[in-house]
């Protein structure tokens, strides 16, 4: 089985919209959406690896980060482990550098959309989040 280590962002605007794109169809779990980020390579930490995914796949440079939850989930086929952290302030216009399409949507906004079952978990703790911080 392939074991995957990825760093995740839940990237939020000014007016705490949050960042979702859309996987490759060819990729695994392609065609739903996603939580920005990508695997995190041998000696890089998690927060390393995150702003180097963002500023490769967005084109933004990272601000602001905190961890918000730890997922490690089983495809069958492959095993993740989801780092993910919330962040803001951040420079930049985030565009899809490697052509994948992208939305910025409200937290009520996030439940019409698909996402991998490794991302149920952030989903719950989106909103628990956003009423702890307030902003």
């Amino acid at each position: 089985m392939n074991d995957v280590h990825v760093a995740v962002g839940v990237i939020l605007d000014a007016q705490n919209r949050i960042l979702i794109t859309r996987r490759h169809d060819d990729a695994h779990q392609g065609g739903l959406w996603e939580f920005p980020g990508g695997k995190v390579e041998t000696g890089e930490t998690v927060e390393f690896a995150l702003a180097r995914e963002l500023r490769e796949e967005l084109g933004i440079v990272l601000g602001e980060i905190a961890p918000l939850v730890l997922v490690e989930h089983d495809y069958g086929d492959k095993s993740v482990r989801l780092d993910v952290h919330t962040v803001r302030n951040f420079s930049g216009e985030a565009e899809g550098l490697e052509g994948q399409p992208l939305m910025w949507v409200s937290v009520e906004e996030l439940a019409e959309y698909q996402f991998p079952a490794a991302n149920l978990p952030i989903l719950k703790a989106i909103p628990e989040f956003m009423a702890a911080d307030n902003r």
